[in-house]
């Protein structure tokens, strides 16, 4: 653990929540935005690239990022981190096309992608096993409010000032957490001249680009699979196996191979990337099935995530103070339970389900999640030494970014064919108040369901088959990730048992358990 005063523990703390908490708001203020800046800008055909673009470089950076501070220092990488962000927001508000904006999101990005791997890093360092494990809740609450009050304060900031303060609003900010992190933080000199995997950091980010590329397009099952996109596929997956033989001879690798031995955080990183499909599913298509379905608004829609936020904030707080007495094994398992509830529960939600049972269910998904996350982090952190410290807190947090990135691809793409093949089938029926032409113009476009002024065009006959169809779509998506997050509990069954010791706790000492003295030595951590 680093050696600092408490004073200047909190100030560091008050300094990477504060960029934590630009993270959080960019996610969600932004999308408010968006139909001020499409009518200012025009360019609607790239209105998904804005999103898209951020989405992709603060995914594929993460890893490097998390290298570079077990490199050269969390302090001076942290702090670039922010100054990439910020010329990012800064180029974002001066836009004058949407293509510049698109640009100028993908370079966001870049920034972005330092931004929460790196906060809980510098964590990591600063704090023991136990003070880090009861103060989750504060960052857990960072996004529960900034996913509460994001929109409510991209709207203000949008009517009340414009558009680009809404990116403008992010330099004042990011500039104190820079500075309050460069006065606060200390970290021992580095004497040694770090060597730099140049070779290996181009083919992951390469690779991984390629991938999210295919990944960021959406569509049906088959536009997937569209020759175009099997060609990168085939592209990410050669340069992926050259990134591994690279690594297996480099002297010190982006992602050092050998920590896949850690039966830790190998398990912590598979069970994170299930968890995430499951996660960003959820996440993704309880608001379409608010408005398509229930017939909310989209402000009612939004309001729906609330228990999910709430209880995954809540579980987190009560999951760190158990984390010392029982151990990760049990709250992983747990977790993944109560997300496999919740889930399973939405896959038999219809138009007739009350809103207090949904949301009820939402909540239950939420305590999964703040149970499975919190704790597959910190057992993560605890596993390996500091050196090491980095690159594990990014490989936590790009399974479940990757994960989260897949399953909305082939989640939606299924949606999508579900939704078509239900038209379909209800065109064929005898007496039907729609065509099978117009069953398809709606599987192609089917915001009647989302937009007020297109569903009152609609007749109450097509429009109860497109709500049906729909709601029978979704649940075959939630379903999918309830089967999801089973795979991934059995996988967790493989997390050592016993109590976490932590007397090793932040010194890059390996999990010290009760029940280690069962596990062959061949599945023991590889960092001693």
């Amino acid at each position: 653990m680093l050696a600092m005063s408490s004073r200047r523990r909190w100030a560091v703390t008050i300094g990477v929540m504060t960029g934590m908490l630009l993270a959080a708001l960019e996610a969600t203020v932004v999308g408010t935005a968006m139909p001020t800046i499409v009518s200012t800008l025009g360019g609607l055909a790239h209105y998904s690239w804005v999103f898209s673009a951020y989405l992709l470089t603060s995914t594929v950076t993460v890893p490097i990022w998390g290298k570079l501070s077990d490199l050269f220092g969390r302090r001076p990488v942290y702090q670039a981190g922010i100054a990439v962000f910020l010329v990012g927001s800064a180029a974002c508000g001066l836009s004058q096309t949407m293509m510049q904006l698109v640009f100028a999101r993908a370079f966001q990005g870049l920034g972005a992608g330092a931004l929460v791997p790196l906060a809980m890093t510098i964590i990591g360092d600063m704090f023991t096993l136990e003070e880090r494990a009861k103060m989750q809740g504060l960052f857990s609450g960072v996004w529960g409010l900034s996913s509460i009050v994001g929109p409510l304060l991209g709207g203000f900031i949008t009517d009340q000032l414009s558009w680009r303060w809404v990116f403008y609003i992010n330099l004042p900010v990011g500039i104190a957490a820079a500075v309050i992190i460069g006065l606060a933080l200390q970290e021992p000199p580095r004497d040694q001249r770090p060597v730099i995997d140049y070779l290996g950091a181009t083919l992951l980010t390469a690779s991984v680009t390629l991938l999210m590329l295919v990944l960021v397009e959406g569509g049906e099952v088959a536009a997937i699979f569209t020759t175009r996109n099997l060609i990168l596929i085939a592209a990410a997956i050669a340069l992926f196996v050259w990134f591994v033989r690279v690594e297996m001879r480099a002297k010190d690798p982006v992602i050092p191979l050998t920590l896949f031995r850690n039966r830790v955080v190998s398990v912590a990183i598979a069970v994170g990337f299930l968890a995430g499909i499951a996660m960003f599913g959820a996440i993704t298509f309880v608001p379409l099935m608010a408005q398509g379905v229930l017939g909310a608004t989209a402000t009612q829609a939004g309001t729906f995530l609330m228990p999910l936020m709430l209880a995954w904030v809540a579980s987190s707080i009560v999951g760190g103070r158990l984390l010392i007495k029982v151990g990760a094994r049990p709250l992983v398992l747990v977790g993944l339970v109560l997300l496999m509830a919740g889930l399973g529960a939405m896959a038999m939600f219809n138009a007739e389900t009350s809103h207090a049972l949904l949301l009820t269910e939402l909540g239950v998904i939420g305590a999964g999640l703040g149970l499975t996350m919190l704790t597959l982090l910190i057992a993560s952190q605890h596993s390996v030494r500091r050196e090491q410290l980095g690159i594990t807190t990014s490989l936590n947090q790009f399974s479940r970014s990757i994960g989260g990135a897949l399953g909305v691809a082939l989640l939606g793409a299924l949606m999508v064919s579900g939704l078509t093949a239900n038209l379909r089938t209800a065109a064929l029926q005898p007496n039907a108040p729609l065509t099978a032409t117009e069953a398809d113009k709606l599987a192609e476009n089917p915001n009647a369901l989302v937009e007020p002024s297109a569903r009152a065009r609609i007749s109450p006959q097509v429009l109860t088959i497109l709500q049906t169809s729909l709601a029978s779509a979704l649940r075959t998506t939630f379903l999918i990730c309830a089967i999801v997050v089973a795979i991934s509990f059995f996988l967790a069954l493989m997390i050592p048992g016993g109590k976490i010791e932590s007397a090793g706790a932040a010194t890059g000492e390996e999990f010290v358990m009760a029940e280690m003295t069962t596990i062959d030595a061949e599945h023991e951590p590889c960092c001693d």
